[in-house]
Order: structure tokens, then sequence, then C-alpha cells
């Protein structure tokens, strides 16, 4: 396990995707982001079978900073129960890491 991962969440608009994005990076509780979409989706809500598009949204971060960014995630996405799911990454260049790493530092 190299302590790192992608963390994972949806958006209705490509809008909230960013604010979401900038918001994450500027409190240095990821490194980058990249906003996909849009992207189709088929889901249960409210017991109802719905499709409909979203905007991926995919933060890098270390898993020390997971839990704060996905409280960070929940405070500030518009839905009451957003998807925020992280994924190991389990290789990847040591300058990368090191590069997310010193980024998601908190500032003294």
């Amino acid at each position: 396990m190299t302590g790192f991962v992608q963390v994972s969440t949806a958006a209705e608009s490509r809008e909230v995707a960013f604010r979401l994005a900038r918001s994450a990076v500027g409190a240095r509780l990821a490194a980058g982001v990249q906003v996909v979409g849009p992207v189709g989706s088929v889901f249960w809500h409210l017991g109802e079978l719905g499709e409909g598009e979203e905007w991926q949204v995919l933060f890098k971060t270390t898993a020390d900073r997971f839990a704060r960014l996905r409280d960070h995630l929940i405070a500030e996405h518009p839905w009451s129960n957003p998807e925020v799911t992280a994924t190991a990454l389990v290789e990847g260049s040591p300058e990368y890491f090191a590069w997310l790493r010193r980024t998601v530092e908190p500032q003294a």
C-alpha cells in the first residue's frame, strides 16, 4: 500500500463539479482533480430506477487526508447523500507521489 488514494464523487453539472474541485484543492485536501463528463448514469433513487447525466470528479490525495476530504465533500455537496469513495493507488512514480504528498500537507 502506497498511502495514496483516488477519491470519486459525481455532480449534477460541470459548474458544481469544478466548485467541488476548487474547494478541495484550495483547502489542500487534494493535490489535483479531474472532472470527466458528462457521463451516463443508471441508479436507484428514492425507491425508483433512474438514469441521467452526471460529471465524475476524481480527487488525488493521501490516505491520511481522506477523512478530511470526505467530510469536506459531504458538507459542500448539494446532494444529501453523495458518493464519496476511495480507491487505493497501489503503484506510481516516486516523483508523482512525492509531489502529491507535499501538495496536500497542511501549511504551517
